[in-house]
């Protein structure tokens, strides 16, 4: 099994707190450390097992049993060999194997080798709301979340507040770990906020290391996310990244992020059915900052009291700043934990009356429509106070491809018809 992840999201920790959970012993290589010998070893040993796992164990001082130990390649991507040596360790059956691994795919990781396919992967996102609730002990509000949701019946107001109050908490510190290890000891926002820093340093480090010949559009592109979601359409315009750019300028910068994990590219779909990618338009997206807790320390780079001004006024819900930048971006942090593929629609007629923008579009299935996949509406709104004119446009346009439609706000939840009014909390029970 391959664990990909970005950068700092708890890749190694998972795989090691599994290993000691679910086996007699394991062994962790990792090749951030290991020095230029332990590479030729490994090497000169491959067409020799035995002698290679002997040569493995004494250097480790660890025993592994046959059928009981894992072996974990920690940051694979830095000995690609390691990661196409799999295919012979699986068919030799002794033990089992996990990978951890970041920029896995990118070229430069993957030339000269054969990917095995053996090789099962699996992602590992930020954490989500719900899992931000388990960090913080508030399990029980995690499953009265969910128990709400799926009852269609809303908190009570003080339970609401409460749950408003920690989602607010959520969209300043985010889902990496360390910046919610930092956070949880004693409500440091001050200290999340500098670990989220050493992050984004790696980030850029990583674009400067690995960026190759888009190194420069994809550092344009991640330095104007704060300033695209900022605006009313969301979309990236591409000659405000770069004056006279084109979007197949940056058709490597968004394979390269899309690797990396550290965005989440949401499509226009032009025609939207329930094979949403049919219509996906690569060249019109929204670029989401990978976890929120980051955009937000992107976004607002001010230090001192005026940082702490930034959160207070968030925590507090006040809207002269821009909270619905920071609501967008969390909510397709959630779809995509939730397995949702990003696409959303727009229509920019001349005429008026028939222009409209819808948030998110996603897959589920339909009630009235004896339980079938549906095209749902997801519009995304921070305030308390708004319009829902583009779900009324986009269902009367393609009418029985519609099903639910969905918005998502601070309020308490509401059941209207094929409308269903949720609290920001519950995006990740979609």
């Amino acid at each position: 099994m391959l664990i990909e992840g970005a950068r700092r999201v708890g890749k190694s920790t998972l795989a090691e707190e599994f290993a000691r959970n679910e086996y007699a012993s394991y062994l962790l290589v990792d090749f951030t450390r290991v020095a230029p010998g332990f590479r030729q070893t490994f090497l000169d040993t491959r067409n020799n097992l035995d002698e290679f796992f002997l040569n493995l164990t004494a250097a480790y001082g660890t025993r592994l049993i046959p059928g009981n130990s894992l072996v974990i390649f920690d940051e694979v991507q830095l000995f690609p060999e390691a990661r196409e040596f799999i295919k012979h360790l699986v068919a030799d059956g002794r033990y089992h194997y996990l990978e951890t691994g970041s920029l896995i795919s990118i070229k430069k990781n993957v030339e000269n080798i054969v990917i095995p396919s053996e090789e099962d992967s699996m992602d590992l996102w930020p954490m989500d709301f719900d899992e931000f609730l388990w960090a913080l002990g508030e399990d029980a509000m995690s499953e009265l979340i969910r128990r709400s949701f799926e009852l269609r019946r809303p908190l009570t107001d003080d339970l609401h507040r409460k749950a408003m109050r920690l989602w607010r908490e959520y969209l300043l510190v985010g889902g990496m770990p360390q910046a919610v290890s930092a956070y949880i000891s004693g409500r440091d926002l001050a200290a999340a906020d500098a670990a989220k820093r050493r992050v984004l340093k790696i980030y850029r480090d990583d674009i400067a290391t690995y960026g190759g010949g888009d190194t420069d559009w994809i550092k344009a592109v991640f330095d104007s996310i704060p300033a695209q979601l900022s605006k009313h359409e969301k979309k990236l315009v591409f000659t405000e990244v770069e004056p006279g750019s084109r979007s197949r300028s940056y058709e490597g910068a968004f394979a390269w992020m899309r690797e990396a994990r550290i965005a989440n590219l949401c499509q226009r779909c032009t025609d939207p059915s329930v094979a949403l990618a049919l219509s996906a338009d690569p060249a019109t997206v929204k670029c989401y900052m990978g976890d929120t807790g980051l955009l937000v320390s992107q976004a607002f780079s001010a230090g001192g009291r005026s940082l702490s001004d930034v959160y207070r006024q968030t925590l507090a819900g006040d809207l002269s700043l821009n909270e619905g930048m920071l609501a967008e971006n969390a909510v397709a942090q959630q779809l995509v934990a939730a397995e949702h593929p990003l696409y959303f629609y727009s229509d920019s007629s001349k005429v008026r009356e028939d222009r409209m923008e819808i948030d998110f579009l996603a897959v589920e299935p339909y009630d009235n429509a004896a339980g079938k996949p549906r095209v749902t509406p997801i519009e995304v709104k921070s305030g308390t106070r708004y319009k829902t004119v583009s779900l009324g446009k986009f269902k009367d346009k393609f009418g029985s491809h519609v099903g639910m439609q969905v918005v998502l706000h601070p309020r308490q939840l509401k059941a209207d018809g094929d409308m269903i009014f949720l609290p920001l909390y519950m995006a990740g029970c979609l």
